[in-house]
């Protein structure tokens, strides 16, 4: 038997004489608008429990969804269930509104219309989905820095919808960082740089916690800093704090988002020793000891091309979201190097030292150590 496809307005005429009319879209879907009259229920939901929802086997049922594909695989599921008096609405709510018929809003509440209006799209990835983005909205991130790095990465993060955005930096705006710091305005100047990206973060996404530290960052306060913390990353500009983030991710177990920049050269990459010890790399394994000052000058002092830290930020940002949603391959164990000038990336990989003296198995955590003494070969 086949599944009848009508028109809109043959649908609706058939509603106005008692048909039942039902949306199988996705709740976040249906957000933005249904046909009038018609009763919203998931397609998953509607095929796992019809008798939950039709009333009659015989009972005349009308589905209709976006563009009539879903609604038709529905029909076809419910037929085979002995249902017996189905029609698909061809063309689905998009042809519904072409034909300049009823569309109405659904009653939601302000947080279930501002969750699924603003992270629709995201909604919409079978990989993120409804449970993929509450579970960003429960995550809690560690952002070292709010500079060059930290600017986009941060952006990023909360327009996805990180619930939990813990900002530490002991800096103030100045007009040199505007340059490439995309958190900070000429307003922000001589402010606090983690008052300026709360401010600015709340203005973009005003739901999210955003907890502004301002503290240098050290070995007194990073164990309180990594304290429900799921993934750090890693927007320092110094050998020292670098360090001190490995050293601290693998004692916590937690996984370290890396970016570097330094005049038109970028890197990114992602350690997770502490979770996987022996095979898994830590930034000791790739820089066993911090090369000499001369051959690793800060941006202060090399400079940086403004928008190299943005792309590096966001690539940062990106490998934050995938092991937040445990999806895709996370440059754990690979080192991405870019260089702007010749717009060529190149991947590099990197395997765990057995002899590093923080990662290697088995291998207790020694503690911390003067950083900057170790970063000046004291």
């Amino acid at each position: 038997m086949d599944i009848r496809e009508i028109s809109p307005e043959h649908a609706r005429a058939l509603h106005g004489r008692g048909a039942l009319l039902i949306d199988v879209r996705e709740p976040h879907e249906r957000a933005t608008g249904i046909a009038e009259g018609a009763l919203g229920i998931a397609k998953g939901e509607l095929q796992a429990h019809p008798s939950a929802h039709l009333p009659a086997h015989d009972r005349e049922l009308i589905l209709i969804c976006q563009s009539g594909k879903r609604s038709m695989e529905a029909a076809q599921a419910l037929l085979h269930l002995g249902y017996t008096n189905i029609a698909s609405v061809h063309g689905g709510t998009t042809a519904w509104r072409a034909a300049g018929l009823p569309f109405v809003q659904p009653l939601q509440s302000d947080d279930e219309r501002d969750f699924n209006e603003r992270y629709s799209r995201h909604l919409l990835l079978p990989q993120v989905g409804v449970a993929g983005q509450h579970a960003l909205l429960g995550a809690r991130v560690l952002l070292l820095g709010a500079g060059g790095l930290g600017s986009p990465a941060a952006f990023y993060l909360a327009a996805a919808g990180v619930g939990h955005l813990r900002i530490a930096d002991d800096d103030v705006v100045d007009r040199s960082n505007l340059q490439r710091q995309i958190l900070h305005t000429e307003a922000s100047i001589g402010q606090p740089k983690v008052g300026s990206a709360r401010e600015r973060l709340l203005a973009l996404n005003p739901r999210l916690d955003i907890e502004a530290v301002q503290a240098r960052v050290t070995s007194d306060n990073i164990d309180a800093l990594l304290d429900d913390v799921n993934v750090v990353l890693d927007g320092s500009d110094n050998f020292p704090l670098r360090y001190l983030l490995n050293d601290a991710c693998i004692k916590h177990g937690i996984p370290l988002v890396y970016g570097a920049v330094e005049r038109f050269t970028g890197q990114v990459s992602v350690f997770d020793a502490g979770r996987h010890r022996g095979q898994a790399p830590c930034y000791r394994c790739l820089f066993p000891e911090p090369p000499p000052p001369e051959f690793a000058p800060s941006c202060a002092e090399a400079g940086v091309l403004g928008v190299l830290p943005g792309m590096v930020g966001l690539l940062q940002a990106t490998e934050v979201l995938k092991l937040l949603l445990g999806i895709g391959e996370p440059l754990v164990g690979r080192l991405l190097t870019f260089d702007a000038l010749a717009m060529r990336f190149r991947e590099i990989r990197l395997a765990p030292d057995p002899g590093c003296p923080l990662c290697a198995p088995g291998r207790a955590f020694p503690g911390y150590i003067d950083y900057a003494a170790f970063c000046r070969g004291g």
